[in-house]
């Protein structure tokens, strides 16, 4: 018995020092970087929320507040050369009205109202989704303000969505001037818009513009990012 226990002590001692001297496991490799993320993504393009508002033609201006009245500006806006003005009007169809409605300046050669869908049920006119400018087949109404007011034969539009940028900024974007693409938006009531118009070029300033409308019902802030579909 005692030569059988001594044989295993001997064996427990060997397999130790083998233990003991085999080679130490080759460390662990490093874990590969993250990817960088990609410059220039469209999450990093500031949204801007649209609420109605009306542009001017200087003839229009002179009937509604007085021959030569100059609109008197409260704030920038994104766009180069675009500002809020403290100006208002009352917009009048033949159901209903829109009242202290602001105007935005520069001055234009033609007024256009920009109201949301929802105004368009309260003021009984049918305006179509148009780009800003594209006034042709448009529905007019009467704007009313303190010296006068105004009958329009043509001018209502509901704003089609957008993203302005510069030509630089399209190309970056891998887009040009007139495509249509799809974004889309996270949060708790995320989705998808569709039919939104690149614009770019001279004069614009990176932002997608949505309307209140739109905002509310994908809870869009001024901070929300977004994805664009191609």
């Amino acid at each position: 018995m005692a030569q059988d226990y001594e044989q295993m002590i001997q064996q427990i001692l060997q397999a130790a020092m083998q233990y003991n001297n085999a080679p130490a496991a080759a460390p662990a490799a490093p874990a590969a970087a993250a990817p960088a993320p990609a410059q220039g993504a469209l999450g990093d393009i500031p949204v801007g929320i649209s609420n109605r508002h009306i542009h001017l033609s200087q003839q229009d201006l002179d009937a509604l507040f007085g021959p030569g009245y100059e609109l008197t500006k409260i704030k920038d806006l994104k766009q180069p050369g675009q500002y809020a003005c403290k100006e208002t009007l009352t917009i009048c169809g033949p159901k209903g009205a829109l009242e202290k409605v602001r105007v935005l300046g520069p001055l234009r050669k033609a007024t256009q109202v920009e109201v949301l869908l929802g105004d368009s049920f309260k003021l009984g006119v049918k305006p179509p989704t148009k780009m800003s400018g594209d006034l042709a087949g448009t529905p007019g109404v009467t704007l009313v303000g303190p010296k006068g007011s105004v009958q329009l034969s043509e001018g209502v539009i509901v704003a089609q969505r957008h993203i302005h940028m510069t030509a630089a900024e399209a190309a970056q974007y891998g887009v040009h001037d007139g495509q249509i693409v799809s974004i889309e938006f996270d949060g708790p009531r995320c989705g998808i818009l569709g039919n939104v118009a690149i614009r770019a070029g001279e004069g614009h300033s990176l932002e997608c513009h949505v309307d209140t409308e739109e905002a509310n019902a994908l809870a869009i802030t001024s901070s929300t990012t977004f994805k664009l579909i191609k």
